[in-house]
């Protein structure tokens, strides 16, 4: 004999949700045969858009936010020799592009209340070797960026803002992405903004 469940699990919402003008402006662009950069305008009226909402003179669009923060490290020339200060308390993504760079990645503890890197955790772990901080905003919430900006100033060292989970976060009333030398996001499907 066999059972059947008594029970069963309601089907989750499917996320992303795309609303139909949505899924019709995709259509349209698919359909247009323009779909790469030099014959379509999209991707680049996306770039000017969004350089303007988060308050910045440029933005590039990548395949993700990963190559975003691999691409910050080589504009940089971070590689073989080098450090770079980052939080433990991330997607991998945030170590593993300077690995891909061929730099060390050196973990500052987090703060216990934010979760995040702060100015005094990022200052136990410099070395002569340092060379940049990737300042990861979690969930919405902004690092403290002033004290960890002239920290970077104080030793020379660049700063990278990791934005993938803080589109429109606002730090002291500037938005994230816009404080650091660069700032990376990602419109991953699980992300804030798709």
């Amino acid at each position: 004999m066999t059972t059947s469940p008594t029970h069963s699990c309601p089907a989750a919402a499917p996320w992303p949700f795309f609303s139909d003008d949505e899924i019709a402006t995709a259509e349209r662009v698919l359909r247009s045969g323009k779909v790469n950069y030099l014959t379509g305008e999209e991707g680049r009226l996306f770039e000017q858009e969004f350089a303007e909402y988060v308050g910045t003179k440029h933005a590039i669009a990548l395949a993700n936010g990963t190559l975003a923060l691999e691409l910050a490290l080589q504009v940089l020339g971070i590689g073989a020799g080098d450090e770079v200060v980052v939080t433990p308390r991330s997607f991998i993504a945030s170590a593993s592009c300077v690995v891909t760079r061929g730099a060390t990645p050196v973990f500052a503890d987090v703060d216990a209340d934010s979760q995040s890197i702060n100015a005094e955790s990022i200052r136990r772990v410099l070395t002569p070797r340092t060379r940049a901080i990737i300042a990861v905003h979690l969930a919405g919430w902004p690092c403290d960026m002033d004290p960890i900006m002239q920290l970077a100033e104080e030793h020379g060292l660049y700063v990278i803002e990791d934005c993938a989970q803080a589109h429109g976060a606002r730090y002291r009333g500037r938005p994230v992405g816009s404080i650091g030398h660069f700032g990376a996001f990602s419109f991953c499907q699980d992300k804030i903004l798709t």
